[in-house]
């Protein structure tokens, strides 16, 4: 139920879940991260830039008070730090998710290949694991 927004929920969930908050979340973090999560879900939902701009100056706030555990502290000196960047996701819509994927492949292929010295057989690796490698570039490649 976390994960899921809250707006999926329906009334029977949101109960539970909030009574689940009361039981077993003494110091109510989970419930203060639970809330974290949804208010930037809303900051991403948002469609117009200069609301979505207040968004996060409002939960950076919000985040930096002294009642707050440290782990949201952090995300509050985080969202201070990217905040120029975050607000240009709703000019461009678009998500820096594909780069990092990529890198992460390409991180993954060279600890499998322990080392490769010769940089053409890493070229060759990471097209062949990317899934779709152009096989008549491939054949000219002199494979040492």
């Amino acid at each position: 139920m976390l994960l899921r927004g809250e707006e999926t929920l329906d009334d029977k969930a949101t109960e539970r879940l909030w009574s689940l908050f009361e039981l077993g979340d003494p110091g109510a973090e989970v419930a203060i991260a639970y809330r974290i999560k949804e208010r930037l879900r809303d900051f991403y939902a948002t469609s117009d830039p200069d609301v979505a701009r207040q968004l996060p100056e409002e939960f950076k706030d919000h985040c930096l008070k002294k009642a707050m555990p440290p782990e949201v502290h952090k995300l509050g000196r985080t969202i201070s730090k990217w905040f120029a960047k975050l607000c240009n996701y709703h000019l461009a819509r678009v998500s820096n998710g594909p780069t990092k994927a990529l890198n992460n492949l390409i991180k993954r292929i060279k600890r499998i290949g322990f080392g490769f010295r010769n940089f053409e057989n890493y070229r060759i690796r990471a097209l062949l694991y990317a899934g779709k490698p152009n096989w008549r570039v491939l054949g000219s490649i002199v494979v040492r």
